[in-house]
């Protein structure tokens, strides 16, 4: 594929006249007020989305959206701004305006503003979905219907929807680095409500990546709509769940939700910056079971969370931030890495244009061990089976968690048996991490539909790991016996 960073410019430069000698004079000017550093993040970004509803196209959308944010760092001090215009006046008023960080009016020494190859690049933007016909999208979602609805006659509703996104960057920064990428995301989901007499159940499932609409020779619609069927219908014969402390098996894949929530945002470098994080100083201490290794990679191949450049320009990279156990490091922007004495490790992100840069996390996992699933499995008495997962809630400051548990089942000497309905798994992340007492070989990517918010932005990411079993949690139930 062409280099991102020169398709960027082509596609900036074409559109929007923005050319090096451009981009070398906001700068200037975002430095005339006796900034430190200045940088420019120009996007344009186009979706679109269809909402199916009950056999119908309920819902069309198509969205373009484009502009510049300009960052000046003065010491510990940032100034922003950003413009949807990208006319020359409005790009200057807003290098102006976060230039003011600055105390005293100079002149800087001219900058160079030559793009730079981006690298390795990590997915392919060759034949985004953004260029399929809305035909070929709402195919899709018919496919996802009729395999629902054919999977059991109790499915009385199927509702789905399918979105893709592309998106153009360009970074340009006063130290003279000039990078692009063009970010490829497509997004399926789909839900199906079983009723059987009085009772109706609702599962959703959904998957995507970086990808365009060969996604779907990967995984295809009837396989995403015969899942969310599955378990709808499942969960018409589950029973209670129970409630108490007791052994729980996180199941490979869709577990590492829990993870992300849990430890990642934890270990985001700007909570321990300002000492709010429970990780706060304790690196090189041990802070899990010796069994836990944790990464965030940027790098994995068609991952939803995967990135080629961080929203500052500097290549993404695979982190270890938790290795046997230690607390080796954490999440890294810019301004947080100058803090620490460090550099940055490629996790600086905002959402769009319009926000500031703050470390996030990529694809969070946790690395298999030596034990089967089978063997983890049977290692326990009574306990929990948990496959899938609708969200919850971390406290950071201590890591205390709660999550609601979409798919799960009770485990009775050492085998799977009947589903549960209504588990909550509630913890604190670092305790739990120190009761891990066998981690499975079996590690699985969760397919791409995770989203993490931080601080009112939402950006994609993406999670795995594989079985773990975690010797007691707190289930929160409704059968007490």
């Amino acid at each position: 594929m062409p280099d991102p960073s020169s398709e960027s410019l082509r596609l900036f430069g074409e559109r929007y006249n923005i050319d090096p000698a451009v981009m070398s004079s906001l700068l200037s000017t975002a430095l005339s007020h006796g900034g430190d550093f200045a940088e420019l993040f120009f996007e344009h970004r186009a979706n679109s989305a269809i909402t199916w509803e009950d056999q119908r196209v309920k819902a069309a959308s198509r969205h373009i959206a484009q502009g510049v944010g300009i960052r000046v760092v003065k010491g510990d001090a940032i100034g922003y701004a950003y413009t949807e215009s990208l006319e020359l006046d409005a790009m200057r008023r807003a290098a102006e305006t976060a230039g003011r960080i600055g105390t005293r009016d100079e002149r800087p020494a001219p900058i160079d503003a030559t793009p730079q190859l981006a690298g390795v690049s990590y997915y392919s933007s060759d034949e985004p979905m953004s260029d399929a016909p809305a035909a070929a999208k709402v195919a899709l979602l018919e496919r996802a219907d009729r395999a629902a609805r054919a999977h059991d006659p109790s499915i009385a509703r199927v509702d789905a929807s399918v979105g893709d996104e592309l998106k153009y960057i360009l970074v340009a920064r006063s130290d003279g680095r000039v990078v692009g990428d063009i970010q490829p995301l497509i997004r399926m989901n789909v839900s199906a409500l079983s009723e059987r007499g009085g009772s109706r159940q609702v599962a959703r499932t959904g998957g995507g990546g970086r990808l365009g609409l060969e996604y779907f020779e990967r995984v295809t619609p009837e396989e995403m709509a015969r899942d969310a069927a599955r378990m709808a219908v499942l969960q018409q014969d589950a029973i209670e769940a129970p409630a108490g402390t007791l052994p729980v098996v996180l199941a490979a894949g869709d577990s590492g939700i829990l993870l992300h929530e849990a430890v990642g945002h934890g270990l985001e470098a700007d909570f321990n910056r300002k000492g709010t994080s429970n990780y706060s100083g304790r690196v090189g201490q041990p802070v899990a079971s010796p069994l836990v290794t944790v990464i965030d990679d940027g790098t994995i191949s068609d991952s939803r969370g995967s990135i080629n450049v961080d929203d500052e320009g500097n290549a993404t990279r695979r982190n270890t931030l938790i290795e046997n156990g230690v607390l080796r490091g954490y999440l890294q922007d810019e301004i947080s890495a100058r803090h620490f004495g460090i550099g940055s490790s490629g996790s600086g992100r905002r959402e769009t244009f319009k926000h500031y840069i703050m470390p996030r996390m990529t694809n969070t996992l946790m690395l298999p061990g030596a034990s089967t699933h089978d063997e983890i499995v049977r290692s326990v008495d009574r306990g929990i089976y948990c496959v899938a997962y609708a969200g919850g809630q971390v406290n950071i400051s201590n890591g205390d968690f709660t999550f609601s548990v979409t798919e799960a089942y009770l485990i009775e000497g050492g085998r799977i048996t009947a589903p549960l309905r209504n588990v909550t798994l509630i913890g604190n992340g670092p305790d739990v991490l120190s009761k891990v007492t066998m981690v499975g070989n079996d590690y699985q990517l969760s397919d791409g539909r995770w989203t993490c918010g931080k601080n009112g932005q939402s950006v994609p990411v993406g999670v795995g790991m594989p079985t773990v079993l975690v010797s007691g949690m707190t289930v929160g139930g409704t059968n007490l016996g």
